[in-house]
């Protein structure tokens, strides 16, 4: 082997572990940062009826409870991510929703601004609905069926209590199993959702069931990323996406290094419990009231500073508990049960600490709430939804409709289940 094939041979081995060590870095970081959680999905159901020209009317119930209100502000907005642009008749079913219409700001979403910001213990029941095309493929998996493949959006941020998605069981040849049927004709899959997982049904129906255009398919194309060199592109695009993320993330780490991780403040009352001198120890004349001092020979009466932490009164005086906590205005106040025992009352500002992952929650959430909040995925503010099939809806914080699986030039082969 020659000098130069073995410098060669050098540096695509220093490249791909660089690439590989930054990978590593970028995955394992995040995983110390552990944010509590903002929200809470109570009840997620989806009731489903086919139209005969084959679109969905879709009915949407959410039931969302704001856990924490103070790392990201108040909820004020939701974007729920859908499966396509091709949704119509987009209704607002609930007073909570001041606003509500699609949004194609990376992704497919619906955006819904609420009527007032809600706040930790607080519940918003979101009812909206509209109707879905663009989403079923003829001769998908046996010639003479069509079949709707629908993947509710899962959250990874969130966990869902309750998830239940109703579809009209009229002209249905079979489905994914699982359901049971309800007195109004709707098969119904019933299921939890932690933090990033999700669930797949299929619906088939006969090519004649309703009216099915194979011009609004989901179709099939045939490619390859292994012909012309675009495999080598392909990891190229992707060790520059690492890189972009890695300089973002340590950008944002030394801002908020550079801030000392602190936001805002807040008065705490602080609690001195002072024991007195009657007289004066140095001349021995008595104590006035009201005076730390000797008001001849200017000598210090207190014999003792005693601090108050929170509520936790020293076993020394909690005969004078009562007496010592009800006191919240600034001033000296005797204790009526000890003439030379006095409480001094005094506030500070404690700034509030922010953790890197609220930090960071600021930067990447798509809550809707505080000071960021003008909007974004579903969290205090907005559901971004993934799916991977003919059909979708839903959240998540960082969801993958972005990506857009619902184009017509998806290669359904990969929808299929493993």
């Amino acid at each position: 082997m020659t000098e130069k094939h073995i410098t060669i041979s050098s540096i695509i081995l220093k490249t791909v572990l660089s690439f590989f060590i930054t990978l590593a870095i970028v995955i394992l970081l995040p995983m110390h940062i552990h944010a509590k959680d903002l929200d809470e999905i109570q009840v997620y159901s989806i009731h489903v009826d086919v139209n005969e020209d084959a679109t969905l009317d879709m009915y949407y119930h959410i039931r969302w409870k704001v856990l924490d209100s103070t790392t990201d502000g108040p909820l004020t907005w939701v974007k729920i991510g859908i499966p396509n642009n091709h949704c119509t008749n987009i209704k607002a079913n609930s007073d909570c929703i001041k606003k509500i219409a699609y949004s194609g700001d990376g992704g497919s979403y619906i955006r819904i601004d609420l009527d007032r910001k809600y706040k930790a213990g607080e519940v918003v029941d979101l009812n909206f609905s509209f109707t879905q095309d663009y989403m079923y493929q003829m001769n998908m998996e046996t010639e003479g069926e069509t079949v709707y493949r629908f993947t509710p959006g899962w959250f990874d941020d969130i966990d869902v209590k309750y998830l239940i998605i109703y579809w009209n069981n009229d002209k249905v040849l079979r489905a994914t199993t699982g359901y049971t049927e309800d007195f109004n004709n709707y098969l119904v899959w019933t299921t939890s959702l932690p933090k990033g997982e999700k669930v797949t049904i299929d619906v088939i129906y006969p090519n004649d069931a309703y009216g099915f255009d194979t011009s609004k398919e989901i179709k099939t194309t045939k490619h390859t990323i292994f012909n012309d060199g675009s495999f080598l592109v392909v990891i190229a695009l992707c060790g520059i996406g690492v890189a972009i993320y890695l300089f973002y993330y340590l950008y944002h780490l030394i801002r908020w290094r550079f801030s000392s991780g602190f936001k805002g403040s807040s008065k705490k009352t602080v609690r001195t419990i002072l024991e007195m001198y009657a007289k004066c120890p140095n001349c021995g004349a008595a104590r006035v009231a009201g005076k730390e001092s000797c008001q001849y020979c200017g000598t210090n009466l207190i014999k003792k500073k005693t601090k108050v932490i929170e509520d936790k009164v020293p076993k020394k005086y909690s005969e004078y508990k009562d007496e010592i906590l009800k006191r919240k205005r600034k001033g000296t106040y005797s204790l009526s049960s000890s003439p030379d025992t006095y409480v001094h009352i005094s506030s500070v500002n404690v700034p509030h600490s922010v953790p890197f992952s609220s930090y960071m929650s600021t930067q990447l959430s798509s809550r809707g709430g505080g000071s960021r909040r003008s909007g974004s995925c579903f969290s205090g503010g907005c559901a971004c939804a993934c799916a991977c099939a003919c059909a979708c809806a839903g959240g998540g914080r960082a969801g993958c409709t972005a990506k857009d699986f619902y184009r017509t030039n998806v290669k359904l082969k990969y929808f299929k289940k493993k």
